[in-house]
């Protein structure tokens, strides 16, 4: 049998951050400034899972469905797509641009699906592969990756149960999407009154100069109605 490969080096040392490393690091300073709150949501996806499979060999992407699902509770509190004024204004945003959290080798980048609540199912996944393999190859224009009018931090593929996402400057709200589990609920009518349904946690972080806990909870509520009730997505 073909030896297997030697495993690389760990790092050791200092090692100098890549000009997007810095950048990253420089942007989250930038916020720790900003009085921000945090309000968790748990969310059925049995119906979004559903969806999914069935948009799936259409070339529907998981991406385009949240995007669509946050655009559309945007477009319900307009609030969460607006941001701080230096000046003391509350500056709303003429478009929905859901922006989404890509890792890359040495950083991550947010590419940025622009009129997001205008766009429908099968564009909006076309765009986002057009966009994460721009992000890939180093090749997104500036008005791919800076035009973001609210973020989802998206970690529902590796498992996790529950993160909170940093406020990225210039922005009054940013959306962290948990995994699905599978979890006992009451149930009458099934064996022993318990059945199983699919979930998961969403936080939100929002700026607390502009957004108050009900204007959050008002947005997770859109949100979640929007995911438990998928047929609004199409």
């Amino acid at each position: 049998a073909p030896a297997a490969a030697a495993a690389a080096p760990a790092p050791a040392g200092s090692v100098p951050m890549t000009g997007m490393q810095q950048a990253i690091a420089k942007n989250m300073e930038a916020t720790l400034s900003v009085p921000v709150f945090r309000v968790t949501k748990t969310v059925a996806t049995d119906a979004f899972d559903a969806l999914y499979q069935k948009l799936k060999p259409d070339g529907v992407t998981v991406s385009a469905l949240l995007a669509k699902a946050c655009a559309l509770a945007l477009v319900k509190t307009p609030l969460m797509n607006a941001k701080y004024g230096a000046s003391g204004t509350i500056d709303y945003n003429p478009s929905i641009n859901v922006a989404q959290a890509v890792a890359l080798d040495g950083g991550l980048i947010t590419p940025t699906l622009r009129d997001a609540d205008k766009l429908s199912l099968p564009d909006l996944s076309a765009l986002w592969k057009e966009l994460v393999g721009k992000a890939k190859s180093g090749g997104l224009k500036p008005e791919e990756y800076q035009t973001g009018t609210f973020t989802i931090s998206n970690l529902g593929m590796f498992d996790v149960a529950q993160f909170d996402a940093i406020l990225p400057p210039g922005q009054g709200a940013i959306l962290a999407i948990a995994s699905s589990k599978v979890v006992p609920i009451p149930m009458p009518g099934a064996a022993l009154g318990v059945g199983l349904q699919k979930q998961m946690t969403v936080t939100i972080t929002c700026d607390h100069r502009i957004i108050s806990g009900a204007d959050a909870a008002s947005f997770l509520k859109d949100f979640a109605a929007a995911v438990e009730n998928p047929a609004s997505l199409l």
